[in-house]
């Protein structure tokens, strides 16, 4: 199939750890070369964000990456990007109209919205079947966010009619299918596959943990609840919390997260525990989870949730809220501990129980890893989303949706 993966804000030539930048562009980037490598001709379609970017980057996968004018040349919050978005569909209905593709794979309400656009013109012939990923939806983050929310207005009404109109829907995980049938997402197009880990990147280095060493890891934003873990410190003596994302080190004294952290790490009198490291390259990523001993996501709610699954991968257990995609993935008891969110007392209470348990670990570990080789590599995950593609795109008869995520 010809595939054309559209992810208007989510490069995956992009760094890891920004404000926008995170699990959406490794998704897309091992996906889009999964697919390639099963023999399927991808192509990335990405917002251009600097002047400097060629048209075309050829990855050495083979999945070409086009960095599509729409808006200034320049980061803009994705938030701020749905006025550019009209002009980002108009750019792909050109590009479509002179190579049009088998199916168009959607990532975010935006790129949701464009490719309808673009795939719904005038001429029948040219027309596109579109396959959405949401990776996040407006209605969890308004429960959750409440006025702090910044998304825009019309947002959940957009990603509603995209899941009424979008020839087929992936969902990440269980959690997300029940809110998109409540967006009126119709069950029989609404396939469940998760997202993968890379298992040759992120795999065990025996002898790099350090025993009381905690990791956590993802962007310096509220809902990640970095705030929860500090505070779960002060029933942790001894423990050290190492936090990686954010800007780069030089550039995290600016960042206002990592000033209100620090902050709130001083006033409890745990300064001394916490090591902001700041941004991280992915290829850094499989040594700093190995040198832990616990690996900590605790965010308030989470669409999916990558950071989980590289550590599973790497054998070291994960203690998580249990949000999202993490109720798929983390099994209590046999690869990590869920805690519901924003309690720092039962966050502190699971990590102790882990922390002073070497031999418990390292079991949990080693199902952590089997774990993911059963049902999260990106072989797998490619092969059902060739499957959900394929059956979009007419090329196979619709069939009871796939669902890999359990």
């Amino acid at each position: 199939m010809r595939i054309a993966m559209v992810s208007e804000h989510a490069s995956p030539l992009a760094g890891l750890g920004g404000v926008d930048a995170g699990g959406q562009n490794v998704h897309v980037a091992a996906l889009s070369a999964a697919l390639a490598e099963r023999g399927h001709d991808v192509v990335v379609y990405t917002r251009r964000d600097d002047a400097e970017l060629p048209d075309r980057v050829v990855l050495e996968s083979g999945v070409r990456v086009e960095h599509v004018p729409a808006g200034p040349a320049r980061p803009v919050p994705k938030d701020e990007l749905p006025p550019y978005m009209p002009g980002f569909a108009t750019q792909l209905a050109r590009r479509w109209r002179l190579a049009r593709p088998d199916v168009a794979h959607a990532h975010f309400w935006m790129s949701g919205q464009a490719s309808l656009a673009a795939a719904r013109g005038d001429e029948p012939a040219l027309r596109v079947p579109v396959v959405q990923t949401f990776h996040a939806l407006g209605t969890v983050k308004r429960r959750w966010q409440g006025g702090a929310d910044t998304s825009p207005g019309h947002r959940i009404a957009t990603e509603r009619e995209i899941a009424r109109t979008a020839d087929r829907i992936i969902a990440t995980c269980a959690d997300e299918s029940a809110e998109l049938a409540a967006l009126g997402a119709g069950s029989d197009r609404v396939d469940v596959i998760p997202c993968g880990v890379d298992a040759d990147r992120f795999r065990p280095e025996p002898g790099r943990e350090h025993p009381r060493r905690i990791l956590s890891i993802g962007r310096l934003v509220p809902r990640k609840g970095v705030d929860d873990v500090i505070r779960a410190l002060t029933e942790l003596p001894g423990v050290q919390l190492m936090v990686a994302g954010g800007p780069g080190r030089a550039g995290l004294a600016g960042d206002p997260e990592y000033q209100r952290l620090s902050r709130l790490a001083a006033e409890l009198g745990v300064a001394g525990q916490v090591d902001f490291i700041g941004q991280i390259s992915h290829d850094e990523l499989p040594s700093v989870i190995a040198s832990a001993a616990l690996v900590v996501s605790a965010p308030w709610y989470e669409p999916f949730g990558i950071v989980p699954l590289e550590a599973m991968a790497c054998a070291v257990p994960v203690v998580a809220t249990a949000v999202g995609g993490m109720l798929d993935t983390v099994e209590p008891g046999r690869t990590g501990e869920l805690v519901p969110p924003r309690q720092p007392v039962a966050l502190a209470a699971a990590l102790r129980r882990l922390l002073e348990h070497p031999e418990r670990r390292r079991e949990l570990g080693r199902q952590a890893r089997q774990r993911v080789l059963q049902r999260y590599t990106w072989s797998a995950v490619a092969a059902a989303t060739e499957t959900s593609l394929s059956v979009a795109a007419g090329e196979q008869p619709a069939r009871t949706p796939v669902e890999v995520s359990r």
